[in-house]
C-alpha cells in the first residue's frame, strides 16, 4: 500500500503525559465507549458540552494550562492509563469468534454507501440508511471482520431544520468544519492532500480529494470534489447529500461507484467482496467488470466473476426510492465507458432497463440486481415484498424462488444503549456480558433487576430528555426570532410524570406522522385527561424537495401549538443523531404507524426497545419478527388500500389501545411509585430485542450467508 499520512491529528496544547488523547479523539471508537467519552468529559465538563461532545474540537479549544492540570490529577491519570490500554488493545488484537475461520491474509470486504451515520459531529447522513451503514462498520470493527468503506464527505452537510413562525420547515446548511472533527485529510509524504483522478466521465474532468475516518479498526474513505484542481461546477458535485438535480445526482453515483473503486485501487486496497448498501453505488460493479476485461476476460466471463464476489443490499419497497436516470443523460457521461466493457450502447443500457417499464430510464436497482450474485432485503417481510417487486427480473422462476434473501437489520448496541443502562446491566449481568450480547441467555438476567431500580433509571432518562427539549426551546427564545406559540409547540410544557409517546423519523407521507390526529375530539380527551394525561413528542425532517412532507410537518406543528392540546404535543426541530439518542432513551413508548408493507425494516424502534422503551407499531418491518405480545403493542387493520377507511380504522385501534391498555398500565403504580405492569413490558422489550436485533447478530448473519465463502479462502483466487 502506498505511504500516506493523516492531517488534523496535531494537538499542540497536549502535554506529553496525555498525548494519546489526540489519537483517541481521531478514532470514533470513543463514540461507543463510555469510558473514553468520560475521559474527555473529565478534562472540562463545560467545554465538553460546548463542543457538542466533539473531542477533536474540544482539545483544540482547551488551553495548555487546562490540559496541563490533568497531568497533575492522579485520579485522571489512572482513568487515562486504563482507557489508553483498552484502546491500544482493541486496535491491535485479532478478534476470532468460534464461528469464524478468517484467514489472516484475507483481503477486506469493500463496503459502498452514499451516507454514513456515525456521530452528529460528522453530518454525512440523512436517516436510517446512513445509521445502518455506520452501525455495520462499527460492528465489523468489533468483530474483527476486515472491511474498508467508501463514501462522500459532503462538505455542505445534509440539512439543518428550523420551524418558522408560520410553522413551516426551513432548511439551512451548516458547513462541515473539516478541521474540528474526527476526520483527517489523507496526505502524501510531501504534505499535499491525496487526490485521485476519476477517468471515463465524458465532458467532466474530475479529481476527488480523500479524507479518512477511523471507525475502530475499519477505515472509511470519503471523497470530496471541492478541491482547487476542479472547476467550480465540479466542486459542487459532492457538496450535499441527495441533491434533487438529476445530473448532479447521476455524477455523484458515477463517482461513488467508479470513483470509489479508483480510490481503493490508488490506496492499494485489494478487496475480496463488494458490498453495496443500496443501488447508489451500483456502478462499482461495472468498474470491477472493466478491470477483469482489461485483464483479458470477455464481458460474460467478467460478469460471472463479479457476481461471485458481490452483495447488494436493497432497502426500499417504495418505488420512488429507486434511482432512475434518463438514457440520454447516462449516454452523455458514460459514452466512452461501455466500449471498455466490451459492450455497445444497447448492451450497456439493457443492464439498467426495468423489464416492465423499459423506457422509463436507466434503473440503478435493476443494474445492481443483474450484476450481483447475492442480494438481500432487510427484514423477512421486506424479502417477500422485494421478491414480488422484482419477480419480473426472473420470469422463469416462481415468486418464492426469486433469489433475494434477507438479513433483518440490527443496531449497534454499544452505540445506542444509554451508558447508565449499561452500568445497570454490568451490576446484574456480570463482567464481560457486552462481548456476548447476542446470546439470548445473557438477557434472562434482566429478571434480576428490581422493577423500582429499572424504573428510576428510566425516569432519569426522561428528565434528561425533557430538560434537553426545554433547553433547545429556550435557545430559540433567546435568539429573539420566535413567537410564544412557536416556543410552546417546541415542548416547553412537557411534564416528565406524564405517559410520553415518541415519534421521530423522516417525515415521508407513508410513515403517517399525523395518524394519531385523525379523530381530534377523541385525542384531546386522551391528552387532556386531568388524572391520566398523555403527551407526544415528534421530531423529523422532510426532504428539501418533498412538498407533501413539508405539509405534514406543518400540520403536526400546528397541532403542537394549538392551546386545545394543552401543551401535550411537541415538535422538536432539527432531528439529528444527538436528539435521536435522547428520544430513544427517554420516551415511554415508541410509536410507529407506516402504511404496510412500506416499512422495509425500521431501526429507531429497535434502539428504543433495547433501552426499555416498548414499541407500539403497525405489524410491518422488523416488528413482524419482534412482537411477542408481551414486549410492546400492535395495532392496525392490515388494509393496504389507500382510502380514508384504512386510516380511520388504524387510528381508532390506536386510541382504543391507549385508553384500555397502555394508559391504565402506566398509571397503575405501587406505593413506591413504580408501575410494575409497565416495567414488565420494559423488561420483556429489552430481553427480546437486544440479542436478536443487534448489529452483532446482523453482521454474523451476513458473515454466515455471504462473507464466509470469500474471507475463509485466504488471499488465493479472489480474482482481484
Amino acid at each position: 500500500m502506498p505511504s500516506y499520512q493523516l492531517s488534523n491529528n496535531d494537538f499542540p496544547n497536549l502535554p506529553t503525559r496525555i498525548k494519546g488523547l489526540g489519537g483517541l479523539a481521531e478514532n470514533l471508537w470513543w463514540s461507543w465507549n463510555p469510558q473514553a467519552r468520560m475521559l474527555f468529559k473529565m478534562l472540562d465538563r463545560q467545554a465538553w458540552k460546548e463542543s457538542n461532545h466533539n473531542p477533536d474540537l474540544m482539545l483544540k479549544q482547551l488551553s495548555a494550562d487546562a490540559l496541563a492540570g490533568a497531568t497533575r490529577d492522579d485520579n485522571y491519570l489512572r482513568h487515562y492509563d486504563l482507557v489508553m490500554y483498552l484502546f491500544e488493545k482493541y486496535l491491535n488484537e485479532r478478534v476470532l469468534y468460534p464461528e469464524f475461520e478468517l484467514q489472516p491474509d484475507a483481503p477486506p470486504i469493500a463496503y459502498f454507501s452514499a451516507e454514513y451515520g456515525l456521530h452528529h459531529s460528522l453530518p454525512f447522513y440523512a436517516g436510517g440508511l446512513g445509521f445502518l451503514a455506520g452501525d455495520h462498520l462499527k460492528e465489523c470493527s468489533d468483530l474483527g471482520i476486515p472491511m474498508v468503506a467508501v463514501g462522500f464527505m459532503y462538505p455542505g452537510g445534509y440539512l439543518n431544520q428550523v420551524i418558522n413562525r408560520d410553522g413551516w420547515q426551513e432548511n439551512f446548511t451548516q458547513k462541515v468544519d473539516k478541521d474540528a472533527a474526527s476526520i483527517s485529510r489523507l496526505l502524501t509524504k510531501d504534505g499535499e492532500q491525496v487526490c485521485v483522478p476519476v477517468p471515463y466521465i465524458n465532458h467532466t474532468p474530475v479529481e476527488v480529494g480523500i479524507w479518512k475516518v477511523s471507525v475502530g479498526r475499519v477505515g472509511l474513505y470519503l471523497m470530496d470534489t471541492d478541491i482547487a484542481s476542479n472547476s467550480d461546477w465540479v466542486r459542487s458535485i459532492s457538496r450535499r447529500l441527495y441533491t434533487s438535480d438529476v445530473t448532479q445526482r447521476l455524477l455523484q453515483e458515477i463517482l461513488l461507484g467508479i470513483g470509489g473503486s479508483r480510490v481503493l485501487a490508488a490506496l492499494g486496497h485489494d478487496f475480496s467482496m463488494l458490498h453495496l448498501n443500496e443501488g447508489h453505488a451500483a456502478f462499482a460493479l461495472l468498474e470491477k467488470i472493466r478491470e477483469f476485461v482489461e485483464d483479458g476476460a470477455d464481458f460474460e466471463q467478467a460478469r460471472k466473476k463479479v457476481a461471485a464476489m458481490s452483495l447488494f443490499t436493497t432497502h426500499t419497497p417504495v418505488p420512488a426510492g429507486h434511482d432512475i436516470f434518463p438514457f440520454d443523460l447516462v449516454e452523455k457521461y458514460l459514452e466512452g465507458y461501455w466500449p471498455l466493457l466490451g459492450l455497445d450502447r444497447d448492451g450497456f443500457m439493457e443492464l439498467g432497463r426495468h423489464p416492465e417499464n423499459p423506457e422509463a430510464g436507466f434503473n440503478m436497482t435493476a443494474l445492481a440486481l443483474r450484476l450481483s450474485g447475492n442480494v438481500n432485503a432487510v427484514s423477512q417481510k421486506h424479502g417477500e415484498v422485494t421478491r414480488g417487486m422484482w419477480h419480473c427480473m426472473w420470469p422463469d422462476k416462481a415468486e418464492e424462488d426469486v433469489p433475494i434473501d434477507y438479513v433483518t437489520n440490527g443496531v449497534h448496541l454499544p452505540t445506542w444503549l444509554e451508558p447508565k443502562m449499561r452500568l445497570l446491566f454490568n451490576k446484574y449481568f456480570g463482567e464481560g456480558w457486552i462481548n456476548v450480547h447476542d446470546n439470548p441467555a445473557i438477557w434472562q438476567f434482566i429478571e434480576e433487576i428490581p422493577d423500582s431500580e429499572l424504573w428510576q433509571i428510566h425516569y432519569w432518562f426522561k428528565l434528561k430528555l425533557v430538560n434537553y427539549i426545554r433547553h433547545k426551546a429556550r435557545d430559540r427564545w433567546d435568539a429573539g426570532d420566535a413567537d410564544p406559540s412557536q416556543i410552546m409547540g417546541m415542548g416547553t410544557l412537557l411534564d416528565p410524570s406524564v405517559l410520553t409517546l415518541g415519534f421521530a423519523r423522516r417525515f415521508a407521507t407513508y410513515k403517517r406522522a399525523d395518524l394519531i390526529f385523525h379523530d381530534l375530539d377523541r385525542l384531546k380527551k386522551i391528552v387532556n385527561d386531568p388524572w391520566r394525561p398523555v403527551q407526544i413528542i415528534f421530531a423529523g425532517k422532510s426532504h428539501p424537495e418533498d412538498a407533501k412532507g413539508h405539509e405534514l410537518i406543518h400540520r403536526v406543528f400546528e397541532f403542537a401549538r394549538d392551546p386545545q392540546m394543552g401543551g401535550r404535543i411537541a415538535f422538536v426541530e432539527n432531528y439529528n443523531e444527538q436528539l435521536g439518542q435522547y428520544m430513544v432513551h427517554g420516551v415511554d413508548a415508541w410509536l410507529n404507524n407506516p402504511v404496510p408493507p412500506m416499512e422495509a425494516s425500521g431501526t429507531s424502534g429497535m434502539k428504543a426497545a433495547l433501552n426499555g422503551v416498548p414499541h407500539v407499531s403497525i405489524p410491518d418491518g422488523w416488528w413482524l419478527e419482534g412482537y411477542n405480545s408481551n414486549n410492546g403493542w400492535q395495532f392496525g387493520s392490515g388494509r393496504k388500500d389507500a382510502d380514508s377507511g384504512r386510516d380511520r380504522e388504524d387510528a381508532a385501534q390506536l386510541y382504543t389501545l391507549l385508553e384500555e391498555e397502555m394508559i391504565p398500565l402506566y398509571y397503575e403504580a405501587a406505593e413506591d411509585g413504580t408501575p410494575h405492569g409497565w416495567t414488565r413490558y420494559m423488561k420483556e422489550s429489552i430481553k427480546s430485542t437486544a440479542p436478536h436485533f443487534s448489529s452483532r447478530r446482523m453482521v454474523k448473519e451476513y458473515y454466515r450467508k455471504f462473507y464466509a465463502h470469500v474471507l475463509e479462502r485466504g488471499s488465493e483466487n479472489y480474482g482481484c
